[in-house]
């Protein structure tokens, strides 16, 4: 794989405050360039949400409402999101997830395309038992020695599954062929299906 091929692309990750639909509480977008992440350039933002964070979401992120009381409402930080995340590609591990999550929060921002490492993992490897960032970290032993904070944090979380990215892209020849395995149907970027030459 020619990473000098790649369109510009984020590694995003997102955190809740437990409810449904969920408020975020952390926002992770790390670049990748020339093949790496790139933490030097990367976006990072944690926000209080309108609701409070529940004891579930607490035990997994570890953000109390505590921690989180001094921070800036969504609304005060949205544009800033808005205009770092642009219109470029964006990657995550169960995309849909946070695909659908941050355009909630974003109304009008629409990313060039979605990849998701969740199913160019299914592709990749076929035989694993179980496809989660755990279960994938597990199987390809990607360097995290360089992960900022902890994980279950979006920047780390973020700087996991931009390595995952990174591995497996490594089994693709070209961009569109990963593409292909790694953009869910239904989201940006997803291949147009190949029209039956023999209909009018």
């Amino acid at each position: 794989m020619n990473f000098a091929t790649w369109p510009a692309l984020l590694v995003v990750d997102v955190e809740g405050n437990g409810t449904n639909p969920p408020d975020l509480v952390e926002v992770a977008a790390l670049p990748i360039r020339e093949g790496r992440p790139d933490k030097s350039t990367a976006g990072w933002w944690l926000t209080r949400p309108s609701r409070p964070v529940t004891p579930f979401a607490t035990r997994v992120h570890g953000l109390t409402n505590d921690a989180l009381a001094d921070k800036p409402a969504w609304a005060e930080i949205a544009s800033q999101v808005h205009a770092f995340l642009g219109n470029t590609w964006i990657c995550a591990h169960n995309a849909h997830t946070d695909y659908r999550v941050l355009s909630a929060h974003l109304p009008g921002w629409k990313p060039a395309g979605v990849l998701d490492t969740l199913r160019l993992a299914k592709t990749t490897f076929p035989d694993l038992d179980k496809y989660s960032l755990d279960r994938l970290i597990e199987h390809v032993q990607p360097d995290l020695s360089e992960a900022p904070g902890a994980r279950h944090r979006a920047t780390w979380d973020a700087y996991a599954t931009a390595q995952l990215l990174i591995a497996m892209a490594s089994r693709y020849d070209t961009w569109d062929q990963m593409v292909a395995a790694a953009v869910p149907h239904g989201l940006p970027g997803a291949p147009e299906p190949e029209k039956d030459p023999t209909l009018w």
